[in-house]
């Protein structure tokens, strides 16, 4: 959270970005997203899905595309920092769902979803569904929309699934400190 936070407030003043923390953690190759939020809305959330890269490169890399990239946002501002809260999403290994797919074997707010077909691809963390009270087959709809695909699209052949499982470690707005700190 460190990172992430100095990360966001070097590239919104301009400055040289931090380097990574001397910590075992920073090492991982692990997948992740961080996502922005200011006063409890969303604001920013971008993702690297491959473990391909060290995390602390992910996480600050990624820290900065939510800030700037994310299409459905203009790029933060400077002077919004004080009211932005950032967490990161560590993900795990994507598992494929061997068809036939049924929803009975997602666990909705555990399980985070991968839906391709062809170029479309959608993705929803675990998180998503618990914010909105999803059911397995709510989840599994919204993440086939979020591909450009029909809602019942995870039920098609040809339709690939994916589920996965992330921690998750967030801010809160307050503070700027991580949940449970001092």
């Amino acid at each position: 959270m460190g990172l992430a936070r100095a990360t966001l407030t070097a590239h919104l003043a301009r400055r040289p970005l931090p380097t990574a923390p001397a910590v075992p953690g920073a090492l991982l190759k692990r997948g992740a997203f961080v996502t922005i939020t200011a006063r409890g809305a969303l604001r920013g959330c971008i993702g690297h899905i491959a473990a391909d890269r060290e995390l602390a490169s992910v996480v600050s890399e990624m820290t900065v595309a939510a800030a700037q990239d994310d299409p459905r946002f203009p790029p933060v501002e400077p002077d919004e920092l004080p009211d932005l809260a950032l967490e990161i999403s560590v993900l795990s290994e994507a598992a494929p769902v061997v068809p036939p797919v049924d929803a009975g074997r997602i666990v909705a707010g555990r399980d985070g979803v991968i839906v391709r077909r062809g170029r479309n691809v959608g993705l929803l963390l675990p998180q998503v569904a618990r914010e909105h009270h999803w059911g397995p087959e709510a989840l599994l709809a919204a993440t086939c929309r979020k591909a450009g695909l029909p809602p019942e699209a995870w039920r098609e052949p040809g339709t690939e699934l994916f589920t996965f499982q992330a921690d998750v470690f967030g801010e809160t707005r307050e503070t700027g400190k991580g949940k449970g700190e001092p």
